[in-house]
């Protein structure tokens, strides 16, 4: 189990089915996987955030998710199909480097909530619970079944 968020959340991600949980998590429930993944991490290393952590890793999700990472999402997938008087191996060379922002934007949004998150005090626990508690706070609708989904696909 890696104390490093960045390393736990790649290969959390990684793990069979998890890429596909999250995606759907983001694209049809409007959840911030940056964010779930931190609160996640968080329920198996032991840490406990209070609301008010909660709260101000929400913030900086926010913050990110609006300004950076939502618009370079937004590009990359403009990029992603062909468009007319774009050549091919340059759109997808651009593409390419979007993507690569995108995934520096994550990292840094990572980066910063682990800042956020107390040091490990209790046993770990079921990653739903912050799962939950996190979405909750994130969005008025917590997509219980699809948070469970994803909650089983991570590693302990």
């Amino acid at each position: 189990m890696s104390d490093d968020l960045w390393t736990w959340a790649c290969a959390a991600y990684a793990a069979p089915g998890a890429a596909e949980a999250c995606l759907s998590l983001q694209d049809y429930h409007e959840q911030n996987v940056p964010l779930l993944l931190w609160a996640a991490w968080t329920a198996v290393t032991g840490r406990r955030p209070d609301e008010e952590t909660i709260e101000a890793a929400c913030d900086t999700a926010r913050a990110w998710q609006t300004t950076t990472i939502a618009p370079l999402r937004a590009v990359r997938r403009t990029l992603k199909a062909p468009v007319p008087d774009l050549e091919t191996e340059a759109r997808l060379a651009v593409r390419d480097q979007v993507k690569a922002a995108e995934l520096a934007a994550e990292r840094h949004l990572l980066e910063g909530l682990q800042a956020l998150a107390p040091a490990p005090a209790e046993a770990p626990r079921p990653p739903l619970d912050a799962l939950v508690e996190t979405a909750r706070l994130w969005d008025r609708v917590v997509p219980r079944p699809a948070l469970r989904a994803l909650a089983d696909l991570l590693p302990a």
